[in-house]
């Protein structure tokens, strides 16, 4: 099917979708996976914006990601601003060359200022740059200088010693460790390295698109104990949508609804908000045979106890 079949099927199927159901369901959810601006690309919302729309969703979490800095530093001024929303606020550092790439220095500091989810490289992992040749998955980034491709292994397969650092860095502060838009294979190196070293916490970012993983690869990164994050805006009424509906329930069932979550991965412009990006995601999910408890599960818990909102 074509990116249009697929949106068309996504409105048919969420249509009789009842929204007070919807409106329940996310009071509590957590979306790990926004991108609001100012950015070096075109953004609809800033991040004051997608947190005030995520806190009126009753929303109680939210974390930034730029492929280009990281926001945490800004957070506090933030939550002056919102104070008393009921809403907590994260920031993502993503190891691109424009931050650093596998810089020790920058993540220990970030980290040091409130950095809660490091991502591996996205735009310039070597994984995404060989992807993204004839825009056949990934999306190219074409509004910065090229750059060479970062992989976290040598040739001979050994994790860099840099990475190894970067790591225990990750495993100090109890921060997040997410994939990025690594090979899989690379992914299976890196996280054996990091749960070594004492990382508790692991995300896998839209397994399917353009990491190159199989379902039997989901099912053994979720039997080991590590999040799998599927990207509303690939399955939901977005211009990103690249599977049919029925390839979510597949690509979720092969994790379990336990060790799943759903992210947004909105905040372009000419796409679903964030918010509308979870609401799409959580009818698509009651459509397609998941129950009101999953969804919850995959929206509110998971994420929630990933990130260490209340304690968990």
């Amino acid at each position: 099917m074509s990116t249009e079949e697929n949106r068309a099927a996504v409105r048919e199927l969420i249509a009789g979708i009842d929204d007070a159901v919807v409106d329940r369901l996310l009071k509590g959810a957590v979306d790990l996976h926004v991108h609001s601006g100012p950015s070096t690309m075109a953004r609809q919302v800033d991040h004051l914006q997608a947190t005030e729309q995520a806190a009126d969703a009753g929303f109680v979490g939210i974390l930034f990601k730029d492929h280009h800095y990281s926001v945490a530093p800004f957070i506090p001024m933030m939550e002056r601003l919102m104070e008393g929303r009921g809403i907590a606020m994260f920031g993502g550092l993503v190891l691109n060359n424009s931050t650093g790439g596998f810089d020790p220095f920058v993540v220990d500091a970030q980290l040091k200022q409130g950095t809660k989810l490091v991502f591996m490289p996205t735009a310039h992992a070597a994984n995404h740059i060989r992807s993204s040749h004839r825009k056949k998955r990934l999306a190219a980034n074409v509004q910065l200088k090229a750059s060479p491709g970062l992989t976290p292994v040598d040739a001979n397969g050994a994790i860099l010693d840099p990475v190894k650092q970067i790591l225990d860095s990750v495993a100090e502060f109890d921060a997040v460790l997410s994939s990025g838009h690594l090979h899989v294979w690379e992914i299976w190196k890196l996280f054996e390295e990091a749960r070594s070293r004492g990382v508790r916490r692991l995300l896998i970012n839209h397994p399917m698109y353009g990491l190159h993983f199989t379902l039997d690869d989901i099912r053994e990164m979720a039997a080991a104990g590590v999040l799998i994050e599927q990207s509303a805006c690939l399955y939901v009424d977005s211009r990103f949508n690249v599977y049919a509906p029925e390839e979510l329930k597949e690509h979720i069932l092969a994790a379990g609804v336990a060790h799943s979550s759903i992210g947004s991965d909105l905040g372009q412009v000419d796409n679903p908000t964030p918010v509308e990006g979870m609401r799409q995601a959580a009818k698509l999910c009651l459509a397609l045979g998941f129950s009101e408890g999953d969804v919850r599960t995959m929206m509110c818990d998971n994420p929630a106890r990933l990130i260490g909102i209340d304690g968990k």
